[in-house]
């Protein structure tokens, strides 16, 4: 049996991703060792009904990490960068699976999304690869909502337009979000009493709750409530935001395409008043004309977790909303019609819990493969 050594789990994408594992039942199958940060010595979490949680081991020590077969880290960049040198130095040569994405674009590293690359992955271990990253939440989604399209060589490029929530940007980007919104319903909760007080007059209000200086933007640098951000990440050279630098080169990595086989993939990417679930709004130009039909089977076939939504006002309502899919692995895609541009060009929408698919699953689904190993 493996030991994992388990770091980042009391965060957002680690506290899911270890409610998965239980959920599936896949510490009966491994040794686990939880480490921290800051609260070493403390009783980990209760994994196993049937035994006392084990003191947690301190997150840094390089000598503790070192007996692990397997270190599966939700902790962020910060840590990676400072340990990962640390414990191949000490000539560890165990397998990293990694939430960040410090080592997502090395050479000697692999995005894990497996029901889109489980061929690529599979020669990666053979070849001798050790780290294991996950993808970009919205790339990984739209892949895995797409893939039938991408993996099947009919697309030639697409152009993505995300509407991303507050989740991805953090725990604590959720919470003022939320505050935001509390404090834009505080500042009209009179007006909204009074059935006789005039809609611009509380619009005139909300603006100028959101422009106060006592609005909580410290995390966003902006208002998100009410609003939307059109820019998420650092700049990039030509205009792009880091964000959407990573929609062509992720896509391209996990699908392993290089050279004049690489697809095109760009756009904008938008926060949005959401608390989890990203969406994105595509046109695809596909290599050639297909029919709806023979589409729409090629995305259901792809993998178990996609669910093409019929095109029509009732449908996409229902089921292409954060609220339809939120906390489930369910990857909803709609809105699939043929665009005015010609028959080779697709509109599509798709939607999915970043949460879950975007960050805590494939790293889940990829230590299952090595523990098979």
């Amino acid at each position: 049996m493996k030991t994992v050594g388990m770091v980042g789990w009391r965060g957002m994408v680690g506290s899911v991703l270890l409610e998965r594992m239980i959920a599936e039942r896949d510490f009966e199958h491994l040794e686990a060792v939880f480490f921290s940060g800051s609260q070493v010595g403390q009783p980990g979490p209760q994994i196993h009904s049937e035994r006392r949680p084990a003191p947690l081991l301190d997150a840094h020590c390089i000598a503790d990490l070192a007996q692990m077969d397997i270190i599966l880290s939700c902790q962020g960049s910060a840590y990676t960068r400072a340990v990962r040198p640390q414990l191949a130095a000490a000539g560890w040569d165990g397998y990293w699976i990694d939430a960040a994405s410090e080592l997502r674009m090395r050479e000697d590293a692999a995005i894990a999304l497996d029901p889109v690359n489980r061929a690529l992955l599979e020669r990666a271990l053979e070849s001798g690869v050790k780290n294991y990253i996950g993808g970009n939440c919205t790339v990984s989604l739209m892949l895995l909502g797409l893939g039938g399209l991408f993996c099947g060589g009919a697309v030639d490029w697409a152009s993505a337009m995300t509407y991303q929530a507050a989740s991805g940007a953090g725990a604590a980007a959720m919470r003022e979000m939320l505050a935001q919104m509390g404090a834009l319903h505080d500042a009209v909760a009179a007006d909204l009493s009074n059935p006789a007080a005039a809609v611009l007059h509380i619009d005139r209000r909300l603006a100028d709750c959101q422009r106060s200086a006592d609005f909580p933007q410290s995390e966003f640098g902006a208002p998100l409530a009410g609003s939307l951000l059109p820019w998420i990440d650092g700049e990039m050279p030509g205009g792009q935001s880091r964000e959407e630098w990573k929609a062509a080169a992720e896509t391209n990595r996990i699908l392993g395409l290089t050279g004049e086989r690489r697809i095109a993939v760009d756009g904008l990417c938008v926060r949005v008043a959401t608390m989890r679930c990203h969406a994105q709004a595509l046109c695809i130009k596909l290599r050639r004309a297909l029919p709806l039909e023979d589409i729409e089977a090629m995305l259901a076939a792809q993998n178990p977790w996609v669910e093409v939504v019929p095109n029509n006002r009732t449908a996409s309502l229902a089921g292409l909303s954060p609220a339809a899919v939120s906390g489930g692995l369910r990857i909803a895609v709609g809105r699939l019609r043929k665009l005015q541009m010609g028959p080779e060009y697709l509109a599509a929408f798709t939607l999915g819990d970043q949460l879950l698919w975007g960050a805590a699953e494939p790293l889940r689904r990829l230590l299952g493969i090595l523990m098979r190993r």
